[in-house]
């Protein structure tokens, strides 16, 4: 199963929200807050590689106050 992990700048003050939001995207596995230069780290799962970029392109990156993402696409598990 294909994993990326999400980075994702919010609007100031909507962590929490934008947090719980994600939490229900059905191919989010972990979802945290971080400190630094983004505010959100989500952990995403999927069964192939085409369902994980339309999870993250029309459900993460759509959530509201969403400011911006960078995604990263895990190569391969140790």
């Amino acid at each position: 199963m294909p994993i990326a992990f999400v980075m994702i700048n919010v609007e100031s003050g909507s962590e929490k929200e934008v947090l719980e939001e994600l939490r229900k995207v059905d191919v989010v596995r972990e979802a945290y807050f971080v400190y630094g230069v983004y505010d959100i780290v989500v952990k995403a799962e999927a069964p192939d590689m085409e369902a994980l970029k339309q999870v993250i392109t029309w459900k993460i990156r759509r959530v509201p106050k969403v400011r911006s993402t960078l995604t990263m696409i895990v190569m391969g598990k140790s």
